[in-house]
């Protein structure tokens, strides 16, 4: 924490946290005169973002090690990022279109390995 409030550059007005009672402790620890905020709604922002990475650990919990999940997820999330398209493609034509050069650059890709 105490290196994330450096690279700001500024001092931050409020802290908000979920109501681990450890945040607070953090906050004197760190000689903080800011307030602290830990109301139910007020956390969604930023527990939002954490979503993609909870995905992640939930399928972690079918993997003996963290070092063969980081194995999986490393080479996983490289070519899901190929087949699913970006959210700027709208039309179901553009999607498709998409779908068959990803699929192309795949079938390249793995018949130069074999």
């Amino acid at each position: 924490m105490t290196r994330l409030l450096k690279r700001q550059g500024v001092r931050p007005s409020r802290m908000i946290t979920d109501k681990l009672k450890s945040y607070g402790a953090a906050r004197r620890k760190l000689g903080l005169s800011i307030r602290h905020l830990s109301h139910k709604g007020q956390n969604n922002r930023a527990e939002n973002s954490h979503l993609p990475l909870r995905k992640r650990e939930r399928i972690m919990q079918k993997f003996r090690s963290p070092g063969g999940c980081q194995r999986f997820v490393s080479v996983f999330s490289a070519i899901r990022n190929l087949f699913v398209p970006s959210a700027r493609i709208t039309t179901a034509l553009s999607r498709h279109i998409h779908r068959v050069r990803a699929l192309a650059q795949w079938n390249n890709a793995t018949t130069l390995s074999a």
